[in-house]
């Protein structure tokens, strides 16, 4: 699941990372055209996981972007979560993180939120902070004033083109890399 606000005020914004990582996978993987549900646009399909026994082996991905804000993004993941009846641990939410230095990417499950509000909704939307996440640091403000912060992760990357992809890129690779360990026997 990629965490972002809807709207093109919003593209392209720290904030949105998550939903910007979301849409490099749904091309990577080919997952066509979206469809809206569970309050979201939602992407299903197969993905290449490796090779068993000269076989090619898939695993099933569905991708989800909450087209609620942010703020409400459990409304969104609840019933996704419990129409595709995963367990908590299985979903993966990929949002930005200030407290990591632009470029680092970091994957973990559970733990505190930080402050991240639409982590405190997909935590209420799930009954559980359990889930795992792929933190995607977007970098801190010198600044810790509210109003300030808020503009900084909705405000437009100031770093280049290319080291946004790079860490588009990275976080791609992280996804995979924990996808792939969940599915793994």
């Amino acid at each position: 699941m990629g965490l972002g606000n809807p709207g093109r005020e919003h593209a392209n914004t720290r904030h949105n990372v998550g939903f910007m990582v979301a849409e490099a996978l749904a091309k990577r993987w080919r997952l066509g055209r979206a469809r809206q549900r569970f309050r979201g646009l939602l992407l299903e399909g197969r993905v290449l996981s490796g090779a068993a026994e000269g076989a090619p082996d898939t695993t099933r991905v569905a991708l989800l972007c909450p087209q609620t804000y942010m703020n409400e993004a459990g409304l969104s993941v609840g019933p996704a979560r419990g129409a595709f009846k995963l367990p908590v641990e299985r979903v993966l939410v990929v949002h930005d993180e200030i407290d990591l230095p632009f470029g680092e990417v970091r994957a973990r499950t559970g733990g505190g939120l930080a402050g991240h509000n639409g982590l405190r909704s997909i935590r209420r939307g799930l009954g559980s902070a359990d889930f795992t996440r792929v933190r995607v640091g977007v970098g801190r403000p010198d600044s810790t004033d509210p109003e300030i912060v808020s503009a900084y992760v909705l405000g437009r990357f100031r770093e280049s083109q290319q080291q946004v992809e790079e860490l588009v890129e990275r976080a791609c690779r992280e996804v995979e890399r924990v996808v792939l360990e969940q599915d793994a026997p």
